[in-house]
């Protein structure tokens, strides 16, 4: 019994490391990026081969990895969970360019970062509140107004689509009818359960 109650302990532990690993992904690509726009002279030659920095990421990466699945310490832990976020940093940092293998300024690398952290922070968001959140959509898939905002979501993204060719929109359109069409549903669902309690 004390080895589950302190291993559930390490698990909630958990969540801390990940806002830890984010916060250090994010500031590492901001540093990355400055470095670069002020100092696009300087670079690691080794001979004619051009070594990127991504290749620092892929390192810290996997140190960081190491170290978070060799050690059992908090100390231990904060400092892999810094290492692997600053190394996904770096390596988000030239994925623009490991995608087109000649543009390192293209803007498919900005998209990507910030889908990665929209997504990463909902699911850290996700992970801890998980009990509120629940709660607080089930409050208010019960409300008129899910139902309204469910039906313009859709009526949006559906303009959008019929306006434009773009990948990008469409892709944000496509996400925003789900999530209009999910809130739609969850209204009805609602009603009838509560018509089922009375």
């Amino acid at each position: 019994m004390a080895e589950e109650s302190s291993s559930g302990g390490a698990l909630q532990n958990r969540p801390n490391l990940s806002i830890l690993a984010l916060i250090s992904f994010v500031a590492s690509f901001i540093f990355a990026r400055t470095f670069t726009i002020f100092n696009p002279q300087v670079i690691l030659m080794a001979g004619d081969v051009h070594i990127h920095h991504f290749w620092y990421g892929l390192a810290m990466l996997a140190i960081g990895g190491w170290l978070g699945i060799s050690y059992n310490d908090p100390r231990i832990e904060r400092l892999a969970a810094i290492l692997f976020g600053a190394g996904g940093g770096i390596i988000g940092d030239e994925a623009g360019l490991l995608l087109t293998l000649t543009d390192y300024w293209t803007e498919i690398t900005y998209t990507i970062v910030i889908a990665f952290v929209a997504l990463t922070s909902a699911g850290i968001l996700l992970k801890n509140y998980s009990r509120v959140i629940r709660a607080e959509l089930g409050e208010f898939t019960g409300k008129n107004a899910s139902l309204y905002i469910g039906v313009f979501l859709v009526a949006i993204s559906m303009a959008l689509v019929i306006e434009t060719s773009d990948v990008a929109v469409l892709a944000f359109s496509t996400i925003l009818t789900s999530i209009g069409a999910i809130t739609i549903l969850s209204y009805f669902i609602q009603r009838l359960r509560t018509r089922r309690h009375h």
